[in-house]
């Protein structure tokens, strides 16, 4: 198959769409498709054999990290001469707009996916009441496409809930021959500590650090627990406000780790803590569950697909008067108060991660993609 790939995200960003993206563009080549991808400017000209053809862009004003491509000229000329036998738009906002006006002028089939609940960004950045208008821009985008993935069941439901038709599952992947718990070293434990002691408390946070994803949430875990550390791994727009907002407790910033190294950061913890009540998967959950490292998180969203509480981690109520802090608590306290359930949660952790590789994810992505190609496979 030849698929021409539209995405608001791409390298040399670092987040969990271009994580899933880079892998499965890696499984789709490896698999004898020709992919071309087009993405804002900056990503190299090519990446594992597919074309990557870059767009002007700016950043929005909002959300500094999205960033605003409407240049399409050259892009239809790419189009028109790569002749894909279908696009597939990756959370339609700004240049996703322009693929599905491309696609459809130019005929080709049209499969999208949504990967990131920017509905409930917005009150996160003051503009909630946005949120009905962007779910109409949602619902009108993503009804153009013959099928709209997701990452989790909560999100197949939601968008459904929401008017979107055509929807089915797009299930996780991990690597789990990178995130593994055969990584865990007392080095990387005291990179992660810089200096404190440490209590065999050590809290991880890894991915962006940004408004949404709600880790001012821990300062009171830190505050209840003063033997607890947090290492924040990653970076991002909120760092600055992060770093006022935790100065004089335990914390430090490790800014960002790739390869090993983060892999050894999430295998060295003793829990991972994921606050964000927005997700529509999670994929710093399933690699910190490969890394068999127990995780507590928000019991919304995508996460309950992942996460059994008391299984393989904890999960937390996230609503209330005090934005969840108590019981995200208790929740972290239930998981290192037990030595010996703390370590069956990251065996059962490592187990469930172990059922989900990229290139399962992937062939099922093709089965899609093949039924989009064959009319009328796919009903609403």
């Amino acid at each position: 198959m030849k698929i021409a790939l539209f995405t608001e995200t791409f390298l040399p960003k670092v987040d969990g769409i271009v994580t899933r993206l880079t892998k499965t563009v890696q499984e789709l080549v490896a698999a004898g498709d020709q992919v071309m991808i087009v993405c804002p400017e900056g990503a190299p000209p090519r990446y594992c054999g597919a074309e990557v053809v870059g767009v002007p862009a700016t950043p929005l004003p909002l959300y500094p990290e999205l960033k605003l491509a409407l240049r399409l000229p050259s892009v239809a000329e790419a189009l028109e001469r790569f002749q894909p036998d279908l696009v597939h738009v990756v959370n339609p906002a700004v240049l996703g707009l322009g693929g599905i006006w491309l696609a459809k002028t130019k005929g080709f089939p049209l499969v999208a996916s949504y990967h990131t609940h920017l509905p409930k960004y917005l009150e996160h950045y003051g503009v909630g009441l946005l949120e009905p208008l962007l779910w109409e821009l949602i619902r009108a985008a993503h009804n153009q496409a013959k099928l709209n993935l997701c990452t989790s069941t909560a999100m197949v439901e939601e968008l459904s809930s929401r008017g979107v038709q055509r929807t089915a599952l797009w299930q996780r992947g991990v690597d789990t021959d990178l995130f593994r718990p055969e990584l865990r070293s007392q080095a990387m434990r005291q990179r992660l500590l810089a200096g404190r002691s440490d209590t065999g408390k050590l809290l991880l946070y890894i991915g962006r650090l940004s408004a949404e994803k709600q880790i001012e949430r821990i300062r009171p875990v830190l505050d209840a627990m003063p033997e607890a550390r947090l290492a924040l791994v990653g970076d991002g727009p909120y760092r600055q406000q992060l770093e006022t907002l935790f100065a004089g407790s335990a914390t430090h910033f490790v800014g960002y780790l790739a390869g090993e190294e983060l892999a050894a950061a999430y295998a060295s913890g003793d829990a991972f803590l994921f606050p964000s009540s927005t997700e529509t998967l999670g994929l710093v959950l399933l690699e910190a569950m490969a890394a068999g490292c127990p995780v507590v998180a928000a019991n919304r969203g995508g996460i309950p697909d992942i996460v059994t509480d008391g299984v393989n981690g904890c999960l937390y109520e996230p609503d209330g008067a005090d934005g969840g802090s108590a019981s995200l608590i208790a929740a972290t306290e239930r998981l290192l108060g037990d030595a010996t359930k703390q370590r069956q949660l990251g065996l059962a952790a490592r187990s469930e991660a172990e059922r989900w590789g990229w290139a399962a994810a992937t062939e099922q992505l093709r089965g899609y993609y093949r039924q989009v190609l064959q009319p009328l496979a796919v009903t609403a």
